[in-house]
């Protein structure tokens, strides 16, 4: 091989490498972006919390070096996470991955792009009509207006029957009151005269009628009261000589 030949070739192997070189950031390449002054006070801005104002020194360490992988990453992660900017975000994360394609986080980073396109898509695009929901809609109205013509119904129902029941009952003390009445044994009439007794002439003579009840087994002079209605004194006074505490079955008494 000729030296001149020898001499091509040489030369062509370091183009080569210096164009690589250019390509893919090297060890001290990231050191010297990450010694950038705007870098430096970026990150310093980042750990005070101040993010706005760490966009605006890596946005000019950007300026200064745009090939700067660093200064990508770091505006994306800012408008990934501080401050959200989806459509930034994917530009410096793509910007990263142009300057440094064999990142060791390069998945990583490809799945955070994928995850503010969606997020920018959402914020971007109108939202579909749905019908599906607009029916549930109008079949769940249409069930309130059921429940509120039953709910209606009940309380016309409960109002109907607020109106009526006291005559319902009243009508129900009637026919229980002349069942009562109508169970209870006619005593039996009597008129009685005794002779030389002029009251009891004349209450003969006047028809008045006298009650007598036959003491039946078990029956007593209280339940005897109770059952008629009368005193105890008054049912004395009607029996004068009769021991009310001894009462005899068959025994009859005046009721007055």
């Amino acid at each position: 091989m000729s030296f001149g030949n020898r001499l091509i070739l040489a030369l062509s192997v370091v183009a080569l490498g210096v164009a690589l070189s250019g390509c893919e950031p090297s060890d001290q390449s990231r050191s010297d972006e990450e010694n950038e002054p705007h870098f430096i006070l970026g990150k310093n801005r980042v750990n005070a919390m101040d993010y706005q104002g760490a966009v605006e020194a890596f946005e000019e360490s950007v300026e200064a070096n745009p090939r700067s992988a660093a200064a990508h990453f770091e505006l994306a992660w800012l408008y990934d996470e501080k401050i959200p900017d989806p459509a930034a975000a994917i530009y410096h994360y793509q910007e990263y991955l142009k300057f440094n394609s064999h990142a060791d986080n390069a998945d990583v980073i490809k799945q955070r792009i994928y995850r503010c396109k969606q997020q920018l898509a959402a914020d971007v695009l109108p939202l579909p009509s749905a019908p599906a929901m607009q029916q549930q809609l109008e079949k769940l109205a249409e069930q309130n207006r059921q429940l509120q013509d039953e709910v209606d119904k009940w309380r016309a129902y409960y109002a109907s029957q607020s109106t009526t029941k006291p005559d319902s009952l009243a009508a129900q003390g009637d026919s229980i009151s002349t069942v009562q009445t109508n169970s209870i044994p006619k005593p039996s009439v009597q008129s009685r005269s005794t002779p030389g007794n002029v009251t009891s002439a004349n209450r003969a003579s006047t028809s008045t009628s006298a009650r007598t009840h036959s003491v039946a087994s078990g029956e007593t002079a209280m339940s005897i009261t109770r059952k008629f209605g009368v005193k105890l004194s008054a049912l004395q006074a009607a029996n004068p000589g009769v021991n009310l505490s001894r009462l005899k079955v068959g025994q009859t008494l005046n009721i007055p």
